[in-house]
């Protein structure tokens, strides 16, 4: 498996679309972006054994929208997460084999963002152990960010990074980068950009 490099930005790039006054509007030329969401957790998902040497290491397989599964990887503490038609699919996908080198897990909740119905990306959040920063007990303690990943048509790859710590907004950080970056991002040629302001979770996930 591999890591994906990560290109900073200064801001995000606000895009307005202006009608104009010499010509009638057209409802076939609005575009409306939406959210659903569905569930990772275990009881909502095929759970199987991923046949490794590590003997928790699962696999789970969950109902997407729009006929998507999303594959879920567990292995020696830390997660990939990807989407496809099938779970074999899914697990050709460059998101199968993008990992963070610390201890990591995802939420069970995933967002879904779509044009005019269609789903383009999904959102979701991620906890990194900090192995810098314990508890009293001496755990790491996690430091949380979200992940835009794009979908089909096209391969199914990380587009972008919110540091949900960093940054007072994230959710809505996360949206306008899925609805402005997801749609042509080329996975292995575009590098995964790091929206906002960037934090402890970020600096981790892509060292």
């Amino acid at each position: 498996m591999k890591r994906v490099p990560c290109l900073q930005l200064a801001g995000m790039a606000i895009v307005a679309l202006f009608g104009t006054a010499f010509e009638p509007f057209s409802p076939a030329s609005a575009q409306t972006f939406s959210s659903s969401y569905t569930s990772t957790a275990p009881k909502d998902c095929r759970v199987t054994s991923a046949h490794t040497e590590v003997d928790d290491s699962t696999i789970r397989t969950c109902p997407g929208k729009a006929g998507l599964v999303v594959l879920i990887s567990e292995d020696d503490l830390r997660e990939t997460v990807s989407v496809g038609r099938n779970r074999a699919a899914a697990k050709k996908e460059p998101a199968a084999q993008v990992w963070f080198g610390p201890f990591n897990s995802t939420e069970h909740t995933v967002e879904w963002r779509a044009l005019n119905g269609k789903p383009f990306a999904i959102i979701q959040r991620w906890h990194i152990a900090d192995n810098g920063d314990e508890d009293k007990a001496g755990r790491p303690i996690a430091k949380p960010m979200l992940a835009v990943t794009r979908l089909p048509p096209g391969q199914v790859c990380h587009v972008a990074y919110v540091d949900a710590q960093a940054n007072p907004n994230p959710n809505e950080l996360a949206r306008k980068a899925a609805d402005e970056f997801a749609r042509d991002f080329k996975c292995g040629e575009d590098e995964v950009k790091m929206i906002g302001e960037t934090g402890k979770a970020v600096g981790l996930a892509t060292r």
